[in-house]
């Protein structure tokens, strides 16, 4: 059985330490859904830590803010939590948002562009860095109907591309996801059909540490 410790897409001993070390960042604020609030089913073998929480610990932030509510759309994220985070006065911010737009055949790429791109940009005005996503595409998960799958698959993608597009314009640290080897996983999504498992969690924060390292790096 693969658990936390010998899956090859988890953070390995020490490697967090190893890339975050000297990391600027002191104040850590989560704006955006049910990825940022963490509601991840269990899984055997892996930390029950959602992602977002998890991020916090390895950076060891003395400050921690996170205001991810399940269920939130774009224009909702923007309108309830973009005042609180510039509150709080974070020198990091990670911005997730669209995954419940995408659901909809109703949705509207360009306005969750521009909703996401004024939630960014305010971040960054107050000398925020800024974390920005391409979630796993949950149309690969079981739990999801047949008849929704196709629309649904197109719709995410089309989500994730643009988001890695706003991401290269506006200079994020941006985590790409959609792509991941392990994304057309099953294991990866809860039976409800619409999130992931502490596993999914697990291997986002690796990928989230892997590219602030990188960002440090630079």
């Amino acid at each position: 059985m693969i658990t936390e410790a010998t899956d090859e897409y988890c953070l390995a001993e020490g490697e967090s330490a190893k890339l975050l070390t000297g990391h600027p960042w002191r104040r850590f604020v989560v704006l955006g859904d049910s990825v940022a609030e963490g509601l991840c089913s269990p899984v055997p073998g892996y930390s029950e830590l959602q992602w977002a929480d998890r991020l916090a610990a390895e950076l060891q932030v003395p400050d921690y803010l996170n205001l991810g509510v399940s269920g939130l759309r774009t224009r909702e994220i923007l309108a309830t939590q973009l005042a609180p985070a510039l509150a709080f006065e974070p020198d990091l911010a990670l911005v997730v948002g669209g995954g419940n737009d995408a659901f909809s055949a109703r949705y509207d790429p360009d306005r969750v562009d521009g909703e996401l791109t004024e939630l960014v940009t305010a971040l960054q005005a107050t000398g925020a860095d800024v974390i920005t996503l391409g979630m796993f595409n949950v149309s690969y998960s079981p739990a999801v109907p047949d008849w929704l799958r196709p629309g649904l698959r197109t719709r995410m993608t089309e989500l994730a591309e643009r988001t890695q597009a706003l991401a290269t314009r506006l200079g994020t640290i941006h985590v790409h996801l959609t792509d991941h080897p392990l994304s057309s996983d099953p294991t990866l999504y809860s039976p409800d059909g619409r999130h992931g498992t502490a596993r999914s969690d697990a291997v986002a924060a690796a990928e989230t540490i892997r590219r602030l390292g990188a960002h440090l790096a630079r």
